[in-house]
């Protein structure tokens, strides 16, 4: 296992859910993601698909103490330097591509990478990636097909996304292939807009203690 890897899992070993955020206010993203560092969930995702998104990586990566910053939905390389230049430690994304994987060779922040067909899981090993994200976890076949993938690719480990609640969660995370999951339960929109952060510490901690 090389170096990056074992930084990776070290941030996806924080906790059994990373909370994947879509931030409209950058003004709520540090009183958010401070919610969310009281209820056990250090590593959060910040997702590039709002104009907010740059804006909030940088606020909660230099006021939020005991965040892990990370940034998700990485598409492309000005999306990888951009998300790195404004202080995430961590970036996702969905898939992978040639200029994904070559942008991340020329920085220190962890990379994972999305898979969904063994072909890519494939791809990804052949270049030095252990760890990937599973994506759309739900939509691509559930808890059952990535059970599937455990056989034929051992070692491999996933941090599933997409689709995945309280109710379900319990079904990944006792997969011997998952290190973690990704959910967005955690900070639901009624309770961001309504500034509820003791509800949202409240949601944290539910996620924290999946584990068991």
């Amino acid at each position: 296992m090389n170096e990056k890897t074992q930084k990776l899992l070290s941030v996806l070993k924080l906790q059994p859910v990373v909370p994947v955020l879509i931030v409209e206010d950058a003004k709520s993203a540090v009183p958010l993601a401070r919610a969310l560092v009281e209820g056990g969930l250090k590593a959060i995702e910040i997702t590039l698909r709002t104009p907010a998104a740059l804006d909030a990586i940088r606020a909660v990566a230099q006021e939020v103490e005991g965040a892990v910053t990370g940034a998700g939905t990485i598409l492309n390389a000005l999306h990888y330097e951009d998300a790195v230049e404004a202080g995430a430690q961590f970036i996702v994304s969905p898939g992978a591509t040639g200029e994904l994987l070559d942008v991340a060779d020329d920085h220190e922040a962890s990379f994972l990478p999305g898979a969904a067909t063994p072909s890519e899981i494939m791809g990804l090993l052949e270049e030095g990636y252990e760890v990937m994200k599973f994506f759309p976890a739900e939509q691509a076949g559930g808890a059952a097909y990535l059970k599937a993938l455990s056989s034929p690719f051992a070692g491999t480990l996933f941090c599933p996304t997409g689709g995945i609640s309280l109710k379900n969660a319990k079904d990944y995370l006792s997969l011997p292939n998952v290190v973690c999951i990704g959910g967005s339960w955690v900070a639901p929109k009624d309770l961001v807009a309504a500034g509820d952060w003791a509800g949202i510490t409240q949601l944290a901690r539910e996620a924290f203690e999946l584990r068991g």
